[in-house]
């Protein structure tokens, strides 16, 4: 069959589809979405739907499948979670005005890193598509979340490779644009990631950089700190070169670029972030008894997206994180402006991903009114957030603009409470446009005409069951029941005859629709017009309002921190620069919260580089060890955030590096034994720790035969010992390993041990000394 065999509806799909290789397209039918070929084959199966077929003309039959148009999104979803990358193909004109064949677009392209429905989105975390660039003996990356417009770059040398590593599986992009000609040889380092291959031509740094300058309408990069960053600035170009080709849409949202370097944060890889329950716990990967529950008293959701970003990333500069916690000490003494400021920000809408929806024009008259109404509420949160003295929270205050002449633009122009879609109309407010007020005049005096018509024509014609009624098909129309249709007047027009009545017009009533349809279908497109006015708009003012959301964010999570310090009883630590982990009286803030009140043995760690670097934990079974480190851990992290720590009093040094092999667990999708697992996670701690890392070993050589265990565990702490010198918690049950206390100087023998009187908990004290059997 040939092209010019088909039925012309398929040969506007086929044009269509030929556009969008490796794309599954739904093409708008009426009211469904169709799919066709190969294209409905794999939906079908992903999507557990009936595949059935269509004539294509000629005889042919093809394999077809739809879904509602209504309930298209959520199976795009699926599509989407499974590595799809889907078109939504439109109807985009009405199909009554239609000469022909009603004209159809492709109106989004939906990849896994480029979702911006709302019901699709993580509420408190982001979701990246990202960009990894090979430039000359450097590596370059670049993250966008396009629901709210953050946008990063940085770079690294070539032979820092894991370390990109690390921060790619740190962001978790849903998609990583890679050229086509790494792409076989990055599929398997960055499994399971979704990879999309690009036009090599695409990375030159030149048509990157030349992308970059057009699209945020500079002169230079040197403002976003990534002009000497070749290889950063062509995975940026080509992010938004892949974004401009698949939204279809504007990207007003996308304002500029934050470069980070990954030097200026301390390092929790996969492994780490896994094994300590930072983000996710390891029984069902949900935020249940994590650290992130812990200190989540955040209440808006761009303030919980913040966190877990903190979380992931604790900074190492000492100056900044004592400016934090100054903020969250000031918090904690000030709970009349902690209450009154987290108060108000339970009422402020998800600016960052309002302003997203309004820049990449998706956004519906109700998010308009929702970004009005938090906007009118900064005035008085930013008076109140002015009574702050600490540096911080005054560099925040004055980052907060409150926008009145956009909230004043949307309030004029857009109704309190719009239809979901705005399709209905009703949502601009009357005396904005003249010319829209006009319209709707002449709809409702037409409207009026029709309304007593009813009377008019009952008391003119006798028949009193008369009625005027209204549907789609044939509009207006007076009914007149069978008995009473010798008394119809000879200026009624028949225009449909039913079972018990026939349907009439007049020429007077043809005249009064005409002006209400006409006046009805000129309000909606006006009305669509102006909308699309309005939101363009307030994306003019997209940086500002970001730049507002962020200081807003911040203090969100600065409040949420000290809420948590108060209720809890925390204490702010000392940071210091030396290697070195002072805690006093230290509670683990995951098993505390798990716990009833008091039931937590609090206990002591006192260790540097210089005296105690290492740390051989022994004790019996169900004696605490794994929890006495993983809490040495989260605690140092805790304190890089710019949290207060649950203690009596802490000294905390700032650690490059956290490292955390902790249990016993295989890996039997990839081949890799328990004993294996084991191997190769110490091994990278053993490669990559310096002086700076805390490092936490649980159970080294359990994996194996009890002497050779034994032997790696040796070797491992003499190894940590002598080559690197960072601080190291070794928590172990071969207890011979205390001998290495007498035989390494900075190694010593700590024994967890809890003392109870009574009902009364007491601060455990870790005692150095030996235990010889495990068991109580």
């Amino acid at each position: 069959m040939t092209f010019h065999d088909l039925t012309p509806m398929m040969r506007q799909y086929h044009e269509l589809k030929t556009r969008l290789p490796g794309t599954l397209l739904l093409f708008r039918l009426g009211d469904f979405y169709e799919l066709f070929y190969e294209d409905a084959e794999i939906a079908a199966r992903e999507l557990e739907i009936v595949l059935t077929s269509r004539e294509v003309g000629k005889g042919r039959r093809i394999p077809m499948c739809g879904v509602p148009y209504h309930a298209v999104m959520g199976h795009v979803a699926r599509l989407v979670e499974r590595g799809h990358r889907v078109a939504l193909c439109d109807q985009v004109e009405d199909p009554k005005r239609a000469t022909g064949l009603v004209r159809r677009e492709v109106t989004r392209i939906i990849t896994p890193g480029t979702v911006m429905d709302e019901s699709l989105l993580p509420l408190r975390g982001s979701m990246y598509l990202a960009a990894l660039a090979r430039g000359e003996g450097r590596w370059g990356l670049a993250a966008a979340d396009l629901s709210t417009g953050e946008f990063l770059v940085t770079e690294v040398a070539g032979e820092q490779w894991a370390r990109l590593h690390e921060e790619i599986t740190r962001l978790e992009p849903r998609e990583i644009l890679v050229s086509a000609e790494e792409m076989e040889a990055l599929r398997q380092t960055l499994a399971p990631a979704h990879l999309t291959p690009v036009e090599d031509w695409r990375w030159d740094p030149a048509v990157a950089r030349r992308t970059l300058l057009e699209h945020f309408r500079v002169q230079s990069l040197d403002g976003f700190g990534c002009a000497d960053l070749p290889a950063a600035t062509s995975a940026a170009g080509v992010l938004v070169q892949y974004l401009q080709q698949t939204q279809l849409s504007p990207l007003d949202h996308l304002r500029g670029i934050r470069t980070y370097f990954l030097d200026a944060y301390l390092i929790l890889d996969e492994g780490t972030r896994r094994h300590l329950e930072i983000l996710r716990n390891q029984q069902d990967g949900t935020t249940r008894y994590t650290l992130l529950e812990v200190l989540d008293r955040t209440g808006t959701s761009m303030g919980g997206r913040l966190l877990r970003g903190w979380l992931g990333q604790p900074p190492r500069d000492i100056v900044a994180i004592n400016a934090r916690l100054d903020a969250v000490d000031e918090l904690v003494r000030r709970p009349a402006l902690r209450s009154d400021v987290r108060g108000a920000l339970k009422s402020i809408a998800d600016l960052p991903r309002l302003v997203g929806r309004i820049g990449h024009a998706s956004a519906s008259p109700r998010d308009l009114v929702a970004l009005r109404f938090s906007l009118e509420r900064l005035p008085a949160l930013r008076e109140v957030m002015a009574e702050a003295v600490s540096e911080r929270l005054r560099a925040l205050t004055t980052q907060v603009e409150v926008h009145r002449d956009v909230a004043e633009l949307i309030g004029r122009a857009i109704v309190d409470d719009p239809a979901p879609a705005g399709r209905e109309g009703g949502i601009i407010r009357e005396g904005y446009d003249p010319d829209l007020d006009g319209l709707r005049r002449a709809a409702r005096e037409g409207k009026r005409w029709i309304a007593d018509l009813e009377s008019t024509e009952r008391t003119r014609t006798g028949i009193k069951s008369l009625r005027v009624g209204f549907n789609k098909v044939f509009g207006y129309y007076i009914e007149v029941s069978k008995p009473n249709l010798k008394l119809v007047p000879a200026d009624y027009i028949r225009k449909q005859t039913l079972t018990n009545a026939e349907r009439f017009i007049t020429a007077e009533m043809k005249e009064r629709e005409a002006q209400i349809l006409g006046a009805e279908e000129r309000m909606t497109e006006m009305e669509a017009r102006l909308l699309g006015v309005i939101r363009d708009a307030v994306a003019q003012h997209a940086a500002t309002i970001q730049r507002t959301a962020a200081a807003l964010a911040e203090w969100d999570v600065l409040a949420a921190l000290a809420e948590g310090a108060a209720a809890r009883g925390y204490v702010r630590p000392a940071l210091t620069e030396e290697a070195m982990l002072r805690v006093r009286a230290g509670r683990h803030p995951v098993v505390e919260t798990a716990l009833p009140a008091g039931a937590f043995v609090p206990n002591d760690l006192d260790m540097d580089v210089e005296d105690r670097g290492i740390l051989i934990v022994t004790g019996p079974n169900m004696a605490g060890k794994s929890v006495y480190c993983r809490q040495a851990a989260l605690l140092v992290i805790m304190a890089q955030i710019g949290s207060f720590v649950p203690a009596e009093s802490a000294v905390v040094g700032i650690a490059d590096r956290i490292f955390a092999r902790v249990g016993a667990t295989d890996d039997t999708a990839r081949g890799r034994s328990t004993f294996l697992v084991e191997m190769q996670e110490t091994a990278q701690i053993l490669h990559n720790a310096t002086r700076r890392s805390l490092i936490i070993l649980d159970e080294v050589g359990r994996g194996t035969s009890t002497y050779d265990g034994m032997s790696i565990a040796w070797a491992v702490v003499e190894y940590l010992h002598d080559q690197i010198g960072g601080r190291t918690l070794f928590a172990t049950h071969f207890h011979e390993l205390t001998e290495l206390a007498s035989l390494l100087p900075r190694c010593r023998r700590w024994r967890p041990r809890g003392r109870r009187s009574g009902r009364r908990s007491r601060p455990l004290r870790s005692p150095r000394g030996r235990r010889t059997r495990s068991g109580p």
